[in-house]
């Protein structure tokens, strides 16, 4: 076979299935018509001269023989990515650019130190920084309209790919006079579940993650939604009432004494702050760099 007639993107349609697990969801990913990406994977097995698929009624899947040669064609396809990235960084006229989306948590708490070291080892490269609640950050990956977004919802959605970057945990604060704050053991969780509370909006990380936390007990209305942490730490601080917000976004109001941390007894509010993107499976460019960073940044830090 010609190296020359090598078709990268039938390589990138056989990765497709491997990471898909058909052809048709492949296809779909890659924004590819079902009957022109059969003809490219037919057309890879004669130059091959090696069956790929078995088509069977559900669909497409891997043969043995594809199953060892994806490996191969993902190689290929990451090569051919790294050869674009370097000759991109070659051309002088073209700035880099990257654009990031984070929930609110990471954008106020960990973001601007990423970024500050991000700035200082690539000043060449531009980055347009958008905050938004987590469901809004999967939307904005999965359609393309950013390179890289960082949330803090446990679940990832199907078709992103994700990798922790750091670890967070949730904490209930109250006001200094609020009776919790004299309590001498732990809340329950069946009467944090039972308090109306100070929330995020839907969609938000924090509510997602107290929510799925809580989610054997029937839980109170909330007393106020609100868009922000900082919103919710000024309230809980004005007597309104209790609220749960990452330990990122109290540290500096406990240590002042404006809000108290009561533990809850039995329950689980750790979580994985993660990076996600789309495929495919490993990041290149200016996006990887940045959640190279974000992870070294946070393992220096514990």
């Amino acid at each position: 076979m010609d190296l020359r007639s090598l078709d990268l993107g039938a390589l990138e349609l056989l990765v497709g299935v491997d990471d898909h697990g058909s052809l048709s969801a492949a296809a779909r990913a890659l924004g590819i018509a079902q009957p022109n990406a059969s003809r490219s994977i037919s057309r890879l097995e004669r130059q091959l001269g090696v069956r790929l698929l078995d088509r069977v009624v559900t669909g497409s899947r891997l043969t043995t023989d594809g199953t060892v040669l994806v490996h191969w064609a993902r190689r290929t396809l990451e090569d051919a990515r790294a050869l674009l990235d370097v000759a991109a960084g070659l051309h002088g006229e073209t700035a880099a650019e990257v654009t990031v989306d984070a929930s609110m948590t990471v954008a106020e708490h960990l973001m601007p130190l990423w970024l500050g070291a991000f700035r200082a080892a690539h000043p060449e490269t531009t980055v347009h920084l958008r905050v938004r609640n987590s469901t809004a950050v999967f939307d904005a990956v999965s359609s393309g309209a950013c390179d890289v977004g960082f949330v803090e919802t446990p679940a990832v959605p199907r078709g992103l790919h994700s990798t922790v970057v750091a670890r967070d945990r949730l904490v209930v604060i109250v006001p200094p006079d609020h009776k919790w704050a004299r309590r001498r053991s732990p809340l329950t969780s069946g009467d944090l579940a039972a308090t109306p509370l100070l929330v995020r909006e839907p969609g938000s990380g924090t509510r997602t993650t107290l929510e799925l936390a809580l989610s054997e007990y029937w839980v109170a209305a909330p007393i106020l939604e609100l868009g922000s942490s900082a919103a919710i730490r000024t309230a809980v601080a004005g007597g309104v009432g209790p609220a749960v917000l990452s330990t990122l976004a109290v540290h500096e109001s406990t240590r002042r004494g404006e809000v108290r941390v009561v533990e809850v007894d039995g329950l689980d509010l750790s979580r994985e702050l993660r990076a996600v993107w789309r495929p495919p499976r490993t990041l290149h460019g200016p996006a990887a760099e940045l959640v190279r960073i974000a992870r070294r940044s946070t393992q220096s830090m514990g």
